[in-house]
């Protein structure tokens, strides 16, 4: 599944070294991580690297690839 994250505030350069296996950009005020994750407990991985950041999560959405 795909997984597209929107974090609050912009620090493109931090996240993309922690999320070096995603797409990273920036909106006006916040960063989009967006990249595919094999199951659900890979889902949670991700988001334990969110929350150890410190980072605020937004907005999570799912998809299938392609």
């Amino acid at each position: 599944m795909v997984v597209e994250m929107l974090l609050k505030g912009r620090a493109e350069q931090t996240i993309a070294a922690a999320f070096d296996d995603f797409d990273v950009s920036t909106t006006d005020r916040d960063t989009v991580v967006r990249g595919e994750v094999v199951d659900h407990a890979a889902l949670y991985g991700v988001i334990g690297r969110v929350q150890d950041l410190g980072l605020l999560l937004l907005e999570l959405r799912t998809a299938e690839p392609g």
